[in-house]
């Protein structure tokens, strides 16, 4: 039997003030709000793929296991 998975959407957008509080060690986590309304929490680093001159910007898709542990993060297009 194959292993579940979820899979949550999500917009983001952190100017580059903002993400300097990942680096510097002020805060460890992000919280956003999927598309559906649920509140997640995971670790800034995963965000690090995405940092830009300009912040992060963009609309994401995150995968977690069976025990919601995070899996990957990618970015999508965003709905139409």
């Amino acid at each position: 039997m194959p292993k579940q998975t979820h899979s949550y959407r999500f917009s983001l957008r952190l100017t580059p003030d903002e993400i300097a509080r990942y680096y510097q060690g002020q805060a460890l986590k992000v919280n956003v709000t999927t598309d559906r309304g649920q509140h997640l929490r995971f670790a800034a680093r995963h965000l690090r793929p995405f940092i830009t001159p300009r912040g992060i910007e963009g609309y994401f898709l995150l995968t977690t296991d069976e025990n919601h542990r995070f899996k990957s993060l990618k970015k999508i297009d965003p709905p139409k």
